[in-house]
């Protein structure tokens, strides 16, 4: 599997944002609710999070030599998924929301209650946090290339066990 590309994400963020902008002013316009989470998503979010940064302290824990128990290579597997699962939906709320709050910010002073904006604000943060940690915890399944496994052989350039291209994920067998 191939790492994320950031500017992926960040394409992804500014689309979405575009979309959420657009059905903002037009939820406005027809003066329906905003479509905006309500402030318990937060909470899912933060279990996701956890979760994620719990399996991903795991298996770092273990690439990096505490090997007490072997790592089951399905577990890792998903939690490399669920890492980039991670990020691209922290990429949607976090451009769903932007695009929200640019929208109520322009109607700051006219509006005697900001709550929309707050919760729009506070849900796109999470979405921040849940990119981060998703790229983070990607990071940590990564498989670092072993000292001892360059070819001794002159004319052999190549190391066994090393990715082909840059950002892919290596097995090692061990």
């Amino acid at each position: 599997m191939k790492l994320t590309n950031p500017l992926l994400l960040l394409a992804i963020c500014v689309a979405v944002a575009g979309a959420g902008w657009f059905a903002s002013v037009l939820t406005g316009r027809y003066s329906v609710a905003t479509p905006v989470l309500p402030l318990t998503g937060l909470l899912t979010m933060g279990v996701i999070v956890v979760l994620t940064l719990v399996l991903g302290i795991r298996v770092l824990r273990w690439r990096n030599g505490k090997r007490k128990n072997i790592l089951n290579p399905i577990l890792a597997a998903w939690t490399l998924v669920l890492a980039q699962a991670c990020a691209y939906t922290g990429t949607v709320l976090l451009g769903w929301h932007a695009g929200i709050f640019l929208d109520q910010l322009r109607l700051w002073n006219l509006r005697s209650s900001q709550g929309i904006t707050w919760q729009a604000l506070a849900l796109a943060g999470g979405g921040l946090i849940m990119i981060v940690v998703g790229l983070v915890v990607e990071r940590f399944c990564r498989i670092p290339p072993e000292d001892g496994d360059a070819d001794t052989a002159p004319g052999l350039q190549g190391k066994r066990g090393k990715p082909t291209a840059e950002g892919e994920y290596a097995y090692r067998g061990d």
